[in-house]
């Protein structure tokens, strides 16, 4: 029954995207995601559905078809819709078909039915397909989006010739740790430094797993070739770090950025006068 429904939309395509595109426009769908054409994208997609010859949606054949899907989810989640108003795209087709397969089948209440349920049951399966493929394309972009973030939040700046300095603010987890070794990392190979500061003032608190990270990079920093200074070391992290029994033992920590700055540039030979 599904090949006849292809059929009927083939027969009746015109009739079918008219009064398709009327529901999308009474829904508000083309007023906020027309940017790729709502007609040329309503078209484009009855000619796919009327020409795939398969069933399943899933089925190679059907690649067209769920390619137009993909790139048609991907550019909604970019736009920033929701997946309800991405399964509109495809859900709001559904009045249009119904009234072509009465208009069709008429006084035949059997074939009817079934052409109603198959109608219903292929575009249910296109609906859920584009949700599925709409969450994966807005994980991606939260993922693409949370890196973009990880890797401003963690800048290294040069400050000196042979110093780095990398001011951390915020909470210090493992996915940020691998950010912040990796740019660090790459700095100090690129600019040649000796010497790397990792500023801790706006960490609001240290605790073991936070102590191991800076453990973990300072180690990487060391097999660079290049020493490490924390700074930021406030009372209350200086009490945390004895209280927690974390041994930072090897490691130059320094109470404000400027000390560590001063002892960097001193250890580069540096003479640093401080007025005052």
């Amino acid at each position: 029954m599904q090949g006849q429904v292809r059929e009927l939309i083939k027969a009746r395509r015109s009739e079918l995207l008219a009064d398709w595109l009327a529901d999308l426009g009474q829904s508000g769908w083309s007023n906020r995601f027309d940017a790729g054409g709502m007609q040329a994208q309503a078209g484009e997609f009855l000619q796919l559905l009327a020409d795939s010859p398969a069933v399943e949606v899933d089925a190679p054949e059907a690649a067209s078809l769920r390619s137009f899907l993909e790139n048609l989810s991907r550019s909604l989640a970019n736009a920033g819709a929701s997946s309800a108003q991405t399964a509109t795209f495809v859900f709001s087709m559904k009045k249009a078909l119904f009234t072509q397969v009465r208009q069709a089948y008429a006084g035949k209440p059997e074939a009817l039915a079934d052409a109603t349920w198959a109608a219903n049951e292929l575009l249910d399966r296109l609906g859920l397909f584009t949700v599925s493929t709409f969450q994966k394309s807005r994980e991606a972009i939260i993922i693409r989006q949370q890196e973009e973030m990880l890797e401003l939040s963690t800048p290294v700046v040069k400050i000196w010739d042979g110093v780095l300095a990398l001011p951390m603010i915020g909470t210090l987890d493992s996915a940020r740790t691998h950010v912040v070794m990796e740019s660090l990392l790459q700095r100090i190979v690129e600019t040649g430094s000796t010497t790397a500061i990792i500023d801790i003032t706006g960490v609001p608190t240290v605790d073991t797993l936070v102590a191991q990270h800076l453990l973990k990079t300072v180690t990487a920093i060391r097999l660079m070739g290049a020493d490490c200074i924390i700074s930021g070391i406030r009372p209350q992290i200086a009490q945390t770090i004895v209280h927690l029994g974390i041994d930072l033992e090897g490691i130059t920590t320094k109470a404000s950025l400027a000390d560590a700055l001063r002892l960097a540039l001193k250890r580069g030979g540096y003479s640093v006068n401080q007025d005052g």
